[in-house]
């Protein structure tokens, strides 16, 4: 048995309960095929870098388990015809890796500089 992960982006819009459901028939395939299930990390709501069938926003899940070559075709085989989800990208798992989602990008505030008239206009203040 090989480890894997899949990271798979869902539809934002589905409901929680039918993300539930294509995880849980991930699950069920990996142990039925005699694959060992490690884990589910929810990485969450995120925007698109480009929209994706006129989508901007998905839902993030990371699937880690081991298991065969054949196990895993099936697998991508049944997300890519299952409704609900956009993308999957299936590696194999390297050991200590990252194990969490990248973290998100900080909004940049724009740095307004002091006015520069303030200053002229206390010391024109004080010679009068």
């Amino acid at each position: 048995m090989v480890a894997y992960e899949i990271l798979l982006m869902l539809d934002a819009e589905l409901p929680e309960k039918r993300q539930e459901e294509i995880v849980k028939r991930a699950q069920e395939l990996v142990k039925k095929a005699g694959g060992k299930w490690v884990g589910h990390d929810v990485w969450g709501r995120r925007r698109l870098a480009y929209e994706i069938g006129h989508k901007g926003e998905g839902t993030y899940h990371l699937l880690n388990f081991d298991a065969g070559a054949e196990t895993l075709e099936e697998l991508s085989r049944i997300l890519r015809i299952t409704d609900g989800v956009m993308r999957h990208l299936a590696v194999r798992r390297i050991e200590g890796g990252s194990p969490g989602p990248p973290p998100e990008p900080e909004p940049q505030r724009e740095s307004v500089p002091e006015p520069a008239y303030a200053e002229a206009n206390i010391s024109s203040q004080e010679e009068e």
